[in-house]
């Protein structure tokens, strides 16, 4: 018979192998199937046995159709009477159009009416359609003025193997995932022994289909029915010959030893549903699933464990996610392949090639295919050292002329600085502290504060805010200290002049409301991470007028990671949400973090991909936390609210004036809180006064004078804090 298999885009050359190895004859590859030869055995085989096919189809006719006639009188001249009965059920699949035939119902309901007019003028009685399970399906493929008649042997599509009852958002389908594996050389991986970890497994599809192929089980033995077991041609005889045969390669493949494959993600609603997959495909007591965030990804421990194959379909963007997390979601899954699987193979099956950069390592090999009607790539690592990618250097400009003499003034202030630095850097460097304040107005002359960054990868950056001077200095004085400190300070620090960020620290109303003007953007967009506790945090140093860290609030955020173990952390007014990434690494059960501003959201959701954390269990909500608390019905045990001191967004319906409101603020977040559970209250406001009369209910403990480190001991008012307690 000649015979054609359909299969995804870019799994052609796949599927032939795949056809060539069962048996199949006289093979030709073309866009999204192969054509083949074999006998009514080799059409069975493949049914049961490919892993890559959607269908496999035994044409019937092939003619040019003008208009709606041909195309009836064409499919009324095949004997249907040799292939159903005037008692059977069918249904017409139609894809195509030409100027005669534009739609495909159309085109699938005149193949209708010719295949029933035509059994029921050899035997006086007619077929019925049947569209949820047809005695018989009918493929019909109009191209380029030509129609293909076909029946359809496998009946629905063959990627439904019968395990997938749940699945998660955007799943792959199962041929596809097969697909992936095959070409990620998964087969010969297993049969050395090697393990396969999938780190966001979803509903486990990759670990099924990776099941599938090491214990040699044909993926078509789950399903419940094929579409030519009720066609008056089949030999039932040959049939269950050919399961009988599956039936027993599966046991053999199952008794034999079998690789490690284990999957995590951390989404606990999809783990469940790939527990319920393996479970329905009967692998239940080999393959494991659990729940783990990207930042725990490490080789399991039970056993040493086969260098093997490190596989995943992570989101791309085109429906899950956003982008910007996602570039620091891929370079923390390159991170943990590097750190945690030297030796082991990689392959990331993405939709956006470009986030497979942020991993930092050279992809050896890019297959094309395609999800779905999404062009993808199967990306291809070696997890070796010579593979890893090093950050290029950003380029400086020409240094300065060393020569250059610095004023009286700004040579005094550089003293200071290298006197502050000497005194502050052997401290932080023995408290790993890589951003800290160095200078906060200590000379009235010169009032700025002066903060120093050190990057992940070493380098330092420095930036400086000066205050409003006060309407009684001279304007062209003040130009003049501002020139100094920029001359002082990249000297004093030996810091380059563009790793310097220079800004004025005045409040202003905007036109689109905002009380702080974002400021000119660097022109290659630098933003540097820097290294705080277990936590990596994103800063900005240039566009906007706070960095995205509050460093004063250290010493909070780091006593926030030693409390969250196993607590339910809701952070009100988050900014960036530093300190949630806190908590998750301290082994919060889930975080929330709520703010009013998308813009620190999108920043959050950046730092917790950048830490490996998803954010299915640590959520961002945009809300005004103040009407967020009236509404809220969730309880925490461990909460902190840093407000601003006084926010008049044009967002919120009212003005929130925190020396006025800190007592309905602290009243609405304990009603949030469990009982055993601590509230952590700060404030910046420098004349702020706690009620204590109207808070008696709670336990009140201010821990100001724990939360102040030694960058901060010269201006011990820079903020206030307490514990609010039941």
């Amino acid at each position: 018979m000649n015979l054609f298999a359909t299969c995804p885009k870019g799994l052609e050359g796949l599927l032939y192998q795949e056809l060539d190895a069962i048996g199949a004859q006289h093979l030709k590859e073309t866009v999204a199937g192969v054509a083949f030869e074999g006998d009514i055995a080799l059409a069975y085989r493949a049914c049961l046995w490919s892993r890559l096919a959607n269908k496999i189809l035994l044409p019937l006719a092939e003619f040019p159709v003008g208009d709606q006639n041909t195309l009836y009188n064409g499919a009324r001249n095949i004997p249907w009477e040799e292939h159903l009965g005037p008692q059977s059920t069918l249904l017409v699949d139609f894809i195509g159009s030409s100027g005669a035939i534009r739609n495909t119902q159309f085109g699938a309901l005149k193949i209708k009416d010719a295949i029933v007019d035509r059994i029921r003028d050899v035997t006086g009685d007619r077929p019925s359609v049947s569209k949820q399970h047809p005695d018989l399906r009918i493929n019909a493929r109009l191209n380029k003025g030509k129609v293909t008649i076909s029946l359809d042997l496998s009946g629905e599509s063959l990627h439904r193997r019968g395990y997938r009852t749940k699945q998660g958002t955007a799943p792959m389908k199962e041929n596809l995932a097969a697909g992936v594996l095959l070409r990620a050389g998964w087969p010969k991986i297993a049969a050395r022994g090697g393990a396969l970890i999938d780190p966001m497994c979803g509903s486990g599809t990759l670990l099924v289909e990776a099941a599938l192929i090491a214990a040699d089980i044909a993926p078509g033995l789950g399903r419940a029915r094929f579409g030519f077991e009720q066609w008056l041609n089949h030999r039932n005889d040959i049939w269950l010959e050919l399961r009988e045969e599956a039936i027993a390669r599966k046991r053999a493949g199952l008794a034999k030893s079998r690789p490690e494959i284990r999957g995590y993600d951390a989404n606990l609603s999809v783990i469940r549903a790939a527990e319920d997959n393996i479970i329905q495909a009967e692998l239940d007591d080999w393959l494991r699933v659990s729940r783990k965030e990207l930042a725990d990804l490490k080789q399991p421990t039970h056993k040493v464990l086969e260098p093997g194959l490190v596989i995943t379909n992570p989101p791309y963007g085109e429906r899950l996610g956003d982008v910007e997390s996602l570039k620091l979601l891929y370079q923390h899954l390159g991170e943990r392949l590097k750190t945690e699987f030297k030796g082991w193979r990689a392959g990331i099956f993405t939709g956006n090639p470009e986030l497979g950069k942020q991993m930092r390592l050279r992809a050896e090999k890019k297959y094309r295919l395609y999800n779905g009607t999404l062009p993808a790539e199967l990306l291809m690592f070696s997890i070796e050292e010579s593979q890893f990618v090093s950050a290029a250097p950003k380029p400086l400009k020409a240094e300065l002329e060393a020569d250059a003499p610095l004023s009286s003034g700004a040579q005094m202030l550089a003293n200071r600085l290298q006197k502050n630095l000497k005194q502050l850097a052997k401290w932080a460097k023995k408290q790993n502290i890589n951003a800290y304040r160095l200078y906060d107005a200590d000379m009235p002359e010169y009032s700025a504060a002066i903060d120093l960054y050190r990057s992940e990868q070493g380098d330092l950056y420095a930036h400086v805010q000066e205050y409003a001077a006060p309407k009684s200095v001279d304007e062209a004085r003040a130009e003049q200290r501002f020139a100094e400190i920029q001359a002082a300070v990249p000297r004093a620090l030996d810091i380059h002049p563009d790793r310097v960020s220079y800004k004025q620290r005045r409040r202003h109303k905007h036109s689109d409301g905002s009380q702080y003007q974002k400021l000119a953007e660097r022109p290659d967009g630098e933003i540097i991470n820097v290294i705080e506790g277990q936590a990596r945090l994103q800063v900005n140093l240039w566009q906007y007028l706070d960095t995205g860290l509050f460093l004063d609030h250290r010493p909070v955020r780091l006593k926030i990671a030693e409390m969250a173990n196993n607590k339910r952390f809701l952070n009100l007014f988050c900014y960036t949400a530093s300190a949630s990434v806190h908590a998750a690494l301290g082994g919060a059960r889930f975080t929330l973090s709520v703010d009013m501003s998308n813009t620190y959201l999108k920043w959050a959701r950046n730092n917790l991909a950048l830490n490996g954390l998803s954010d299915t269990k640590h959520r961002t909500e945009q809300a005004d936390c103040v009407e967020w608390l009236k509404t809220n019905e969730q309880e925490f045990d461990l909460i902190l609210l840093d407000p601003p001191s006084f926010s008049n967004s044009k967002k919120m319906p009212g003005v929130l004036d925190i020396q006025r409101d800190h007592v309905a603020l602290i009243d609405g977040a304990m009603k949030a809180l469990a009982k055993g559970g601590t509230l952590i209250f700060s404030t910046n406001l420098r004349t702020f006064a706690m009620d204590r009369d109207a808070l008696s209910a709670y336990q009140l403990e201010d821990i100001t004078g724990q939360t102040i480190d030694k960058d901060f001991q010269r201006n011990p008012k820079i903020h206030q804090c307490w514990l609010v307690r039941w």
